[in-house]
């Protein structure tokens, strides 16, 4: 992905070397259970989830520590930054083509823990975005995670990461992230379970449509660059997850989509740029 010169966005808090305390107060074993799995996983709010099983405690205050980077890690710091002005100057003209205005969220960095008006997560949690106070939270560590673990290395397979973040902040602004959250606290855990999916399959596909008004705007990315945000999008499905975690699948539990979904509809995304288009339109089947 071709960056050089671009802009570094200011919406950005840097708290690594912060840490503050969290306990999973309620959970019981099969609950920690539960959110191991979900560590396992890529995107979404998992802190959301936490705080409607009751699962959060009151937040403690965050500590000062020292912290000391690497000229690697910087330059890390500089790409999120450069990524997350892309989506402002992508999402701002998408948003002014719908009649609407575009607010940015904030790139918050952390390492090791971090508290949140979602409540208190530690690096384990993954990328998250938190919708009560419209913040993407990051600890740079999960990307040596993605190509050790994952192995979905690549600059634009990072920038897919955050894209998917930003995707959920979208989701937000167009009311449909307080909507769905509203609904699956209605319905049954497997029927939650369905709509959880279809919410992070249209964060993929809004992490698709920024791709294609990015690559049109300043041609920045190759076929290269497309199959390393594919290749990241099928290392994170539910199914690959669980059978590299457990060896069989569990599909009433799936909560990001399997690997050929994610990878299906952040292409669509990329390939149309699209906003009529939206994963709740279809049929859980048929996704």
């Amino acid at each position: 992905m071709r960056l050089n010169g671009r802009r570094e966005s200011n919406n950005f808090e840097d708290r690594r070397g912060m840490s503050g305390g969290q306990k999973a107060a309620g959970l019981g074993i099969g609950g920690l259970i539960i959110i191991g799995i979900i560590q396992l996983l890529m995107g979404g709010n998992p802190l959301d989830l936490l705080q409607q099983m009751g699962g959060l405690s009151s937040q403690q205050p965050e500590i000062q520590r020292e912290y000391k980077s690497t000229p690697e890690e910087e330059e890390q710091v500089k790409f999120c930054k450069q990524v997350l002005a892309s989506t402002e100057d992508v999402w701002s003209k998408v948003f002014e083509s719908m009649g609407r205005t575009y607010t940015p969220p904030t790139l918050v960095l952390f390492s090791g823990s971090v508290q949140t008006n979602c409540g208190g997560a530690t690096s384990a949690v993954g990328p998250f975005y938190c919708s009560g106070d419209q913040k993407l939270y990051i600890d740079l560590s999960f990307f040596k995670q993605m190509e050790t673990q994952l192995k979905s290395g690549g600059d634009f397979a990072r920038a897919y990461v955050i894209a998917h973040e930003v995707g959920h902040h979208v989701e937000n602004l167009l009311g449909i992230l307080g909507k769905c959250h509203a609904q699956m606290q209605r319905v049954n855990k497997v029927e939650a379970n369905k709509l959880s999916v279809k919410l992070e399959l249209l964060a993929d596909y809004y992490a698709g449509v920024w791709a294609h008004y990015e690559d049109e705007r300043f041609g920045s990315l190759d076929n290269g660059d497309l199959m390393e945000a594919i290749n990241c999008a099928e290392h994170i499905g539910d199914d690959y997850l669980q059978k590299q975690a457990q060896g069989y699948t569990q599909p009433e539990s799936f909560t990001h989509g399997r690997a050929d979904q994610r990878m299906r509809w952040l292409k669509r995304g990329y390939d149309t740029g699209d906003m009529n288009t939206t994963t709740f339109s279809y049929d859980y089947d048929n996704l």
